[in-house]
C-alpha cells in the first residue's frame, strides 16, 4: 500500500467527518496502491477494491483472475478474493467493510463509478452504513502531487517526448503513418513505458482531425504531422504532442507555428502558485487573438491517473494553482483554413516559485522537419 497516499486519505476523512473512505475506480484504486489490476479497465465488472478506516487500516477486495497480481503486488496486505463466477463482490466488500468497523458508520465511495446495481446491492447488505460520494475527494487529493509522483510523470513526459521525435525520425515522404506510429510504439516499450493510451498520428488533412490513430495514409513533401501519444507507467498518464512538417513547411504553417510557441511560453510564465487559472488562458487568448482564428475553450488541465483532470486553464470555472500540481498545456489549433491542424501539448510542474517543462527533449521553438 502507498503510506503517503493513505495519510492523505485519512486527513480527507478526517475533514469530511468519514469513517471509511473506498476507492473502487481503476484510477482511485491505482491511487491508493501504486498499481492498475490489469483486466479492471477492460471490464468495469471485476471490481478492484481499495478500503482505508479513520485509523489508517486497509483492506483490498481483488477478482479471482487477478488474485496472484494483486498479491504479488501487496505481500502482507488484508485481501479479500471474491470468485468471478461464484461470488459478489459487493458481498465481499460488506465484510470487509464490517471488518474496519464501519458497519454502521458514515462512508465515502466513488458513486460516478459504482454501477447502480451494485451500489443497490452494498445497501442492502449494509442497512445502518450511510454512503455519500466520495469522487471530489479523490479528485482534490489528486490535484496535488507527491514529490514521487512527480518524478515518475517526469519520467514519462520525457518518454513521450522522446518517442514522439524518435517516430519523425524514423519517416520520410513516400512512407506511411503507419510505419510512423510503428517506431513511435516501439522507442515507448524501449523506454520502459508498461502502456499508452490515445495514439494520435494524424498527417496532412488528416491533422485537422482531434483524435484519430494511424492509416495507411502516404506522407507528402509538405505535409503536417500531429502526433500525440500518453505513455503509462502505474497507471500515471504523461499526454505529448508535437507537430511536424515533411520536408519544407508552408509558409503558413511557420506563421500559426510561431504564435503557438509565443502562447506556449507566455503560458509557462504565467503558471505559479496562487496564479487564477482563468487568468492564464486569458493570458493565451492574448497572444492566440492575433491569428484571428477561433480558440479553444481551454489552453491546460491537470492530468495524472486520468488524461484529463481538474483544475482547467479555461474559460469556465476558475481554480488557484497550488505547488503539486502537474498540468498539460497544450496551445492548438485544428482549422486553420489551410487544410492542416497544429498542436504544441507540454507536461508542466508547477513548483515552489513557478513552473517546471517537464517535456523538455524536444526543442519546439520551431516545427520539427521529417526529412
Amino acid at each position: 500500500m502507498r503510506r503517503d497516499t493513505i495519510q492523505r486519505q485519512q486527513g480527507a476523512m478526517k475533514a469530511a467527518e468519514l469513517d471509511l473512505l473506498i476507492a473502487i475506480s481503476p484510477e482511485n484504486f491505482a491511487y491508493s496502491t501504486g498499481f492498475v489490476v490489469p483486466s479492471q479497465p477492460l471490464m468495469r465488472w471485476r471490481h478492484a477494491i481499495c478500503a482505508v478506516n479513520l485509523d489508517g487500516k486497509s483492506g483490498v477486495i481483488a477478482v479471482d483472475m487477478e488474485e496472484t497480481t494483486v498479491r504479488g503486488k501487496l505481500p502482507g496486505a488484508d485481501i479479500r478474493i471474491w470468485g468471478e463466477f461464484t461470488d459478489k463482490p459487493m458481498t465481499s466488500l460488506s465484510l470487509l467493510i464490517s471488518d474496519l468497523g464501519a458497519k454502521n458508520g458514515k462512508i465515502g465511495i466513488e458513486m460516478n463509478y459504482l454501477p447502480a446495481g451494485d451500489f443497490e446491492h452494498l445497501k442492502r447488505l449494509l442497512p445502518g452504513a450511510m454512503f455519500v460520494a466520495a469522487d471530489q475527494i479523490f479528485d482534490r487529493l489528486r490535484q496535488i502531487k507527491s514529490p514521487e509522483e512527480t518524478d515518475l510523470l517526469r519520467r514519462l513526459s520525457r518518454i513521450s517526448d522522446t518517442a514522439i521525435s524518435t517516430s519523425f525520425d524514423a519517416v520520410n515522404a513516400g512512407m506511411t503513418e503507419m510505419d510512423m506510429a510503428a517506431a513511435l510504439t516501439r522507442s515507448v516499450y524501449e523506454q520502459g513505458a508498461e502502456h499508452f493510451k490515445l495514439m494520435i498520428v494524424a498527417t496532412g488533412p488528416r491533422s485537422e482531425l482531434p483524435n484519430v490513430g494511424p492509416t495507411e495514409r502516404v506522407l507528402e513533401a509538405g505535409d503536417i504531422c500531429r502526433v500525440e501519444i500518453f505513455s503509462i507507467i502505474g497507471g500515471y498518464h504523461a499526454g505529448i504532442c508535437r507537430t511536424a512538417s515533411v520536408e519544407e513547411p508552408p509558409k503558413k504553417a511557420v506563421e500559426i507555428w510561431k504564435n503557438l510557441v509565443e502562447c506556449k511560453y507566455r503560458v509557462l510564465d504565467a503558471i505559479k502558485p496562487g496564479a487564477s487559472t482563468k487568468y492564464i488562458y486569458e493570458v493565451f487568448l492574448d497572444k492566440f487573438s492575433d491569428l484571428g482564428l477561433p480558440p479553444i475553450s481551454f489552453v491546460g488541465h491537470g492530468i495524472g491517473l486520468h488524461l484529463h483532470e481538474d483544475p482547467y486553464l479555461g474559460k469556465y470555472d476558475d481554480y488557484t494553482l497550488e505547488a503539486g500540481m502537474v498540468l498539460g498545456i497544450e496551445p492548438l489549433v485544428y482549422q486553420t483554413g489551410h487544410g492542416f491542424g497544429l498542436q504544441l501539448k507540454d507536461m508542466v510542474a508547477v513548483t515552489e516559485t513557478g513552473a517546471e517543462l517537464l517535456s523538455n527533449v524536444t526543442n519546439t521553438d520551431e516545427l520539427y522537419r521529417i526529412g
